[in-house]
């Protein structure tokens, strides 16, 4: 997973996140979180690309939160994603938000993508 992970935030423009000890910290955390929630002992494979969502939110949202994303330009976050047939925008069609807001809306997303479909996959506790 951790591969996966990095790739996407290449695509977002972070370089050198694989030298980044947080990155296997909120990769933990994140895996803990899915099987907490659905009481399995590994990640199902239906929420793995959930997972890789949740960590590079999770990796954004507390780079973003220590102001460790200096040199990040927020100009440069996209207002859309496509994975083929897929599209999502993050900025309102008149270009009303900013940079900033862009941003915020995409860790948003990417920390709270998947999370409805925990219950597909919960097992009950006794």
């Amino acid at each position: 997973m951790v591969e996966e992970v990095i790739v996407l935030l290449h695509q977002f423009g972070l370089t050198a996140v694989e030298r980044d000890p947080l990155l296997d910290f909120v990769i933990q955390n994140v895996t803990q979180t899915i099987k907490n929630e659905t009481n399995q002992s590994a990640i199902p494979e239906g929420l793995k690309n959930t997972a890789i969502y949740m960590a590079a939110g999770q990796y954004l949202n507390l780079k973003k939160g220590s102001g460790q994303l200096e040199g990040f330009d927020l100009d440069a976050v996209e207002k859309q994603i496509q994975e083929g047939d897929t599209s999502i925008t993050f900025a309102i069609g008149d270009g009303s938000k900013t940079p900033e807001q862009r941003l915020d809306g995409l860790i948003a997303f990417l920390m709270n993508s998947g999370t409805n479909q925990f219950s597909a996959y919960r097992r009950l506790r006794w």
